[in-house]
């Protein structure tokens, strides 16, 4: 994470928009344009303190977006100096990494016909080398975005709620997402629990064409050992977690529940800790992204 964790909250009065090409980064700051932040493009981290000064940042309304990519390197140094500088001057800044898989961001490159930024004798030779780059950025990240399965609405809406002064004042919006360990963990996840510790209804005939959303698999999940166990602490968990998280100017949290497939264990526990979550007068989105795989 970045070090600009003691700053006030609210909306963020420095965005630094990077992420991997192809992965819609540009899309991400044209949308932030629309939100009434300024954005400047291709700034190298030397010159950030100089940009927030000159748009006399912090200032009420104020707000400005930083695209800082690998097309002339990236000096990791400059840009900690620069956010520690920052800090001291009271600017509250957030790092948005822009992310999606590799096949999907080969994908894109070849649909559009441009030649990658890194400029390799392939374009699967220059991803990898950018996310190498990359790698120490995205660990800084506030908030790590994977486009891999959003169009361009619900990135739209995804940064809407995260960054839009109209929506700092509404409660943190929950994210559960299922999925299947041998389809990949999603990336963007903050919160990952793994349910592969329950009993497979794979295994049991006239379950294993159903879904965790039929109510017999539900029922069969849930009444097994140890899973309502598992349900009650983990609601206990997100009740100590998200009021800190709520303090240090979190809005969005995205939980992963994962099992072998993404069909019955995930799908089951996630519904019901999306009902549990509710109960907390909190805004839950629940998602099943291999349920039809």
């Amino acid at each position: 994470m970045c070090a600009l964790r003691n700053a006030p909250t609210g909306a963020p009065h420095v965005l630094i928009v990077t992420g991997m090409s192809g992965a819609g980064r540009s899309s991400a700051a044209k949308i932030l344009e629309d939100l009434d932040y300024t954005v400047i493009d291709n700034l190298p981290p030397s010159l950030l303190e100089l940009a927030v000064q000159s748009h006399d940042i912090p200032e009420e309304h104020k707000h400005l977006a930083v695209v800082i990519d690998s097309r002339g390197g990236l000096p990791i140094g400059d840009l900690r100096r620069a956010l520690t500088g920052l800090e001291r001057e009271g600017v509250l800044a957030r790092i948005v990494f822009v992310d999606a898989d590799h096949d999907v961001i080969v994908r894109r490159f070849e649909e559009n016909r441009r030649p990658h930024p890194l400029g390799r004798a392939t374009i699967s030779e220059a991803i990898r080398a950018e996310r190498d780059l990359l790698s120490e950025l995205r660990e800084m990240a506030d908030l790590v975005v994977d486009t891999s399965q959003l169009n361009i609405h619900e990135l739209r809406q995804r940064l809407t709620y995260q960054f839009s002064e109209d929506e700092m004042t509404k409660p943190m919006r929950v994210s559960v997402r299922s999925f299947g360990f041998k389809h990949g963990a999603p990336r963007d996840i903050d919160l990952l629990f793994d349910v592969r510790f329950t009993p497979n209804p794979h295994w049991v005939p006239e379950l294993r064409d159903l879904t965790g959303s039929d109510e017999r698999v539900s029922a069969y999940v849930l009444n097994s050992e140890g899973a309502k166990e598992f349900v009650d602490r983990v609601d206990d968990l997100l009740a100590f977690l998200i009021p800190r998280f709520q303090s240090e100017g979190k809005s969005y949290l995205s939980i992963g529940v994962g099992c072998t497939g993404g069909h019955h264990r995930s799908v089951a526990i996630a519904e019901e800790l999306g009902e549990r979550i509710s109960r907390h007068d909190l805004h839950a989105v629940v998602r099943h992204r291999d349920i039809n795989r």
